[in-house]
């Protein structure tokens, strides 16, 4: 699938990221940003995402795959956990579990994400925040992070814009809630930094200011590492 990490490093070549559960890209596109080479993983076909795609199960492809890869992040969907599936009483996989075993298996440094409602399963996530970045909205996501990778978080900003009521309008001067059935599609893609997405994929995003940010946190760590 792609060349082994130590002949891409022979090579000069730039390090090459799987975005598994890559949905429509908000973190393929800041690891992407951060300068590594990223393809995509995801069930669905996603013609919306602007990098290398590949249309497959997550899991089976870092199985067969992950290996080959300097670096893998991981968003295994978060609907089970997330406030507004449970309010409607719908079901969903838990993927965190088999998605860790799969991702410990290759033995890379690694990232998974998700929503505030499955921080307790993850081992001792960092959280981030949109006032980290600079973003007018909070949209907190949890990382767990492995295979000798670890972060330590930026400073938490205090919230004290106000924020808009969940899927609504955002008036002037509040921070915005863009989940759901929200309105204002134009403004989130603006707010977010996700001019290419669609409200579907809007509402689940990643921030890509957020994964620009572990980007670089990685090409740091792999630079101290080569010249250690």
């Amino acid at each position: 699938m792609t060349q082994p990490t130590a002949s891409r490093r022979a090579l000069g070549l730039r390090p090459h990221l799987l975005d598994g559960y890559c949905c429509q890209g908000g973190a393929g596109k800041g690891y992407a940003d951060a300068g590594l080479e990223v393809t995509g993983v995801d069930k669905e076909a996603q013609p919306r995402y602007p990098l290398r795609f590949h249309q497959g199960d997550a899991i089976a492809f870092i199985r067969a795959f992950g290996t080959g890869f300097d670096f893998i992040h991981v968003s295994p969907p978060c609907q089970l956990d997330s406030d507004c599936q449970r309010l409607r009483g719908n079901t969903h996989p838990d993927l965190i579990a088999p998605t860790r075993a799969a991702l410990n298996a290759t033995g890379r440094p690694w990232v998974m994400e998700n929503v505030r409602g499955a921080a307790a399963k993850l081992r001792n996530p960092v959280m981030l925040c949109g006032a980290m970045f600079g973003l007018k909205t909070y949209r907190h996501r949890y990382f767990e992070t492995g295979g000798g990778f670890t972060l330590v978080p930026p400073g938490h900003p205090s919230h004290t814009a106000p924020q808009a009521k969940m899927g609504r309008p955002v008036p002037p001067g509040y921070f915005g809630q863009y989940v759901g059935n929200f309105s204002g599609v134009e403004q989130a893609r603006d707010v977010l930094g996700v001019p290419w997405m669609n409200r579907d994929g809007i509402r689940e995003c990643i921030p890509p200011s957020y994964t620009s940010w572990i980007g670089t946190q990685f090409l740091a760590a792999r630079a101290l590492e080569a010249a250690a």
